[in-house]
This record gives C-alpha cells, sequence and structure tokens, in this order.
C-alpha cells in the first residue's frame, strides 16, 4: 500500500513483517503477520463495515418485501426466504470478491511496494497466502455479519430448526466468496496492470454469472433436451455459482420449485446434490486458483 504525500510522490507504506526473536520464544508467522495488516486496513477504511451494510440491507429487504408482489410483506416460509437470497448472493458476492482482490498483487507492483515487500525475510508464497488470508478474513466477517439480523429474524419466525438451513446457506456462500477471491488473486498475479486486472475481473464475473448460464441452456434447448444427464450435471461443476445454487436449491424441498423451471439447477438429479461433494467443489475452486496463483508468483 502506499500513501500520498502533498508534495512529493507516492511511498510506500511500512510493511510489520516479523524481526528476529530470540532463541527459544515463539517465531511469529510472516503468514499471520501479513494476514493481520491486510484485514487491519479493510477494517481501518471501513470496507467490513460497508460490505456487511449492502448485505444487511438488501437481505433485509429481500426478506421483508420479496413477496410485496403478492400482497404479502414479511418472511414468507424459509424456502422462499433462501431461494431469494441465494439470487442475491450469486450476484452480489462474486462481484464484492473480485472487486476485493483484483489488484492486491498488480497494485503493490504499480505502487513500487511490492518490491520492499519481497526484500523482507519472507517467501512470495507467503506473501500471497499472507495477503489472501487477510483478505479472507474481511470477506468472511462482512458476509456473516450481513446476514446476521435475517438470522435472527428466520429464527423468531420459524424457530431454531430454520438456523440449521440458514447457516448450510450461509456457509456455502462465504464459500463462494472465497472461490471469487481466490480467483482475483491469479488475476492480480497474472495481469501485467492494474487496469487490466480490473476488466479482467469484470470479464470473468460476466462469464460466470451471466454467460455461463446462457450457454448451457441454449445448449441444452439445441439438442432438444437430448444432452441433459448425468454429464450435464458434472458440467455444472465448471461454474461455482452452479455449485452454490445447486447446493441451496437441494437443501430444502421447496426451494427447487420456487427458484422456477428455466434455473439449471432443477435439471439436476437430487442423488447427484451431495453436501460432500458439492462442498469439495467450492473447497477446490478455493484451492487451484490460489494454488495456481502462488506458482506463477515463484521467480
Amino acid at each position: 500500500m502506499s500513501l500520498l504525500p502533498a508534495d512529493g510522490p507516492a511511498v510506500p507504506t511500512p510493511i510489520p513483517i516479523p524481526m528476529p526473536v530470540p532463541s527459544g520464544a515463539a517465531q511469529p508467522s510472516p503468514i499471520l503477520t501479513l494476514a493481520a495488516k491486510e484485514l487491519k486496513e479493510r477494517l481501518r477504511n471501513r470496507w467490513v463495515l460497508a460490505v456487511a451494510g449492502v448485505f444487511t440491507l438488501f437481505s433485509l429487504l429481500i426478506t421483508y418485501f420479496g413477496g410485496a408482489a403478492q400482497g404479502q410483506i414479511g418472511p414468507q416460509s424459509l424456502a422462499y426466504t433462501i431461494s431469494s437470497l441465494v439470487s442475491l448472493v450469486i450476484y452480489l458476492l462474486p462481484l464484492i470478491a473480485l472487486l476485493l482482490g483484483f489488484d492486491t498483487v498488480v497494485g503493490e507492483r504499480e505502487r513500487g511496494s511490492l518490491e520492499l515487500l519481497l526484500a523482507y525475510p519472507v517467501s512470495r508464497a507467503e506473501l500471497l497466502l499472507g495477503k489472501f488470508l487477510g483478505l479472507a478474513t474481511a470477506l468472511t466477517l462482512s458476509t456473516l455479519a450481513g446476514f446476521a439480523l435475517v438470522g435472527v429474524l428466520l429464527w423468531r419466525q420459524f424457530g431454531a430448526a430454520a438456523l440449521l438451513h440458514y447457516g448450510g446457506f450461509v456457509l456455502s456462500a462465504t464459500l463462494l466468496g472465497l472461490s471469487f477471491l481466490s480467483l482475483a488473486l491469479l488475476i492480480s498475479v497474472l495481469a501485467k496492470e492494474r487496469t487490466r486486472a480490473s476488466g479482467l475481473a469484470i470479464l470473468l464475473w460476466f462469464l460466470f454469472v451471466l454467460v455461463f448460464d446462457l450457454a448451457l441452456l441454449g445448449l441444452l434447448v439445441g439438442s432438444g433436451g437430448q444432452w441433459a444427464g448425468d454429464w450435464f450435471a458434472w458440467l455444472l461443476l465448471a461454474n461455482p455459482c452452479d455449485v452454490f445454487r445447486i447446493a441451496n436449491v437441494f437443501t430444502l424441498d421447496q426451494v427447487g420449485g420456487l427458484m422456477g423451471a428455466g434455473s439449471l439447477g432443477t435439471l439436476v438429479p437430487p442423488a447427484f446434490a451431495n453436501p460432500a461433494l458439492l462442498g469439495a467443489a467450492l473447497l477446490a475452486w478455493i484451492a487451484l486458483p490460489l494454488g495456481a496463483a502462488i506458482w506463477r508468483f515463484k521467480p
């Protein structure tokens, strides 16, 4: 990061890297130190508070006024609430995660502070992991805080049993956000300029959120439904948004119907919607781009 003095060029912000400690004392982890630095920056510039506020506002509006077209105000049912929040998460959370992480490396490089970071006794892998951990913590905190108030309302309306399903929804939403944060970190490593990284981030959001499902639906319609089958369900795993959608469509019996016949998730065989499989798929979407970013960031 950098500071902008009134009468001079950008000056790199000092980076608190652990200094040598006496023998026998606990050695602080460079990864945790860098993660704490990233998290403190997001807390200091109110990023976590802003994102939590956005999620709280939209989730409350959807929960209370989602059935206004039918003349009903307030939580309609747990299934209806989750199905409505699924759409909010798919459109908003990936975009927030991409915007959070796209300049993690390329931004430091353009400001000239990347060389300063690499001059400290910290490896490139530790640098990248520390930044990812700090940003992931900030994104997780904002997501949990943003959905907490709706959880309280659902608990009061439908009882403690509702929190089990709602907790699964929030957990899968968090994993979805972290998968796009991992993709953003890969973009930041690959891009040579910050403007190019921002363009790639928006393009990635457009492809995963909008184009992918439309392309598969077009393929399905063009084939007259002949290509629908188990392999089609496996193809949906190539999009973390669809993995998240399937996980929540099949968590509750009524959600599949509420999502509508045009949803690709409704075409997936129920036996395919194994929570362990879908959770592993989301974890893979976090680990693989992050691993690729670490590999590409090596000198």
